[in-house]
């Protein structure tokens, strides 16, 4: 997910994404220990898509905060 398409969203669909994305982090560490994971660069993506959520929702915490 790119920062044009983070920028598009409502805060709870943010809000929802974020869960979702993590919930994907969490079952892909659990496979990496059960059984091999065929696309490592999976783990890479999925965080800084984290990273590109909490940072648009970040931001526009801080500029409701402002006005």
């Amino acid at each position: 997910m790119e920062a044009r398409e983070i920028r598009k969203l409502t805060d709870e669909q943010i809000t929802s994404e974020l869960a979702a994305q993590r919930r994907k982090v969490f079952d892909l560490r659990a496979q990496a220990v059960t059984e091999k994971v065929e696309n490592t660069s999976q783990f890479r993506t999925i965080r800084r898509t984290i990273a590109r959520l909490l940072t648009e929702r970040n931001a526009r915490t801080k500029t409701g905060a402002k006005a």
